[in-house]
């Protein structure tokens, strides 16, 4: 059988999941927080009829004679490129200015890092995401610290709304540029703080796996999580009422799509050509 025709299915192949990566991309095109993904075609192995021979004294060399036989996908890459910032009415929408990623723990107390920062407070006065999961942070109320010292286990959620049932009236609460919660309790009538937000940032930020809902995890190849108070260290700024927006590039998502489009066509007609000369083939008994 043709060698063209099992390249050229390999062709229909990965060209089916590039569109389907440039497809998922510009669904998503207006996302919060979403990071576009592109794929990286490679030739897979190839058959050699001839190796490569040296040159003499009398003749010159010959390259290798190779047919390839097809093409894989190399990887799929995340763009950790930032996306752009959009203004909202909401003084609990965050986008993060530099590098860093909110740290939201799912309910079965797993760990999650998302640039969604689409936040509100829950009844208990929890700062949590739209779909109900907490937000993590240091409890402290000193705001000359600079350094976090703390692991993964030492953070806490942000009740920034107060602990009704033990009594605790706050209103007018806030989170500034490097991360401090405030609130004006109600009580004392003074404005305290509450706690402060922890950024974590990643060696190899691409290496991390999408889990949905605009969230990410830990992989072997992203690094552990390295923790830092918001506009300290490596970690960015927070900026309140702007939300960071999808970074994908929908003219260039659209280009890809077209691109990805004429490869599976021409590889369904080398297909068909293919199969064309094999009927010649067989006809040739007739």
């Amino acid at each position: 059988m043709m060698r063209s025709l099992f390249s050229a299915v390999s062709g229909l192949k990965n060209h089916q999941t590039a569109l389907d990566v440039v497809g998922n991309n510009i669904a998503n095109v207006n996302t919060i927080g979403f990071k576009a993904s592109s794929v990286v075609f490679s030739d897979i192995f190839s058959q050699t009829i001839s190796t490569a021979t040296a040159a003499s004294d009398t003749m010159g060399g010959t390259n290798a004679k190779q047919i390839g036989l097809g093409v894989t996908i190399a990887g799929i890459k995340t763009s950790t490129k930032e996306g752009s910032t959009q203004s909202t009415d909401s003084t609990l929408d965050f986008s993060i200015d530099g590098e860093g990623d909110f740290i939201i723990q799912a309910a079965d107390g797993s760990y999650n890092y998302s640039r969604y920062g689409s936040f509100q407070v829950d009844s208990s006065g929890y700062l949590v995401t739209d779909n109900g999961e907490r937000v993590l942070g240091e409890l402290t109320t000193d705001p000359t610290a600079t350094d976090f010292s703390g692991d993964l286990s030492s953070l806490s959620a942000i009740r920034i709304g107060g602990d009704k049932s033990a009594g605790e009236n706050y209103t007018d609460y806030a989170i500034d540029a490097n991360g401090f919660a405030t609130a004006y309790d109600l009580d004392t009538e003074q404005t305290i703080v509450i706690g402060r937000v922890v950024l974590a940032t990643f060696a190899n930020s691409a290496g991390l796996e999408k889990t949905g809902q605009s969230l990410y995890k830990e992989s072997a190849n992203s690094g552990v999580a390295m923790l830092d108070y918001a506009n300290e260290g490596y970690a960015g700024a927070l900026s309140s009422g702007s939300l960071e927006m999808s970074n994908v590039e929908l003219a260039t998502e659209m280009t890809n799509l077209i691109v990805m489009q004429r490869g599976y066509q021409a590889s369904a007609r080398v297909i068909t050509t293919s199969d064309s000369m094999l009927e010649e083939l067989v006809n040739l008994k007739r």
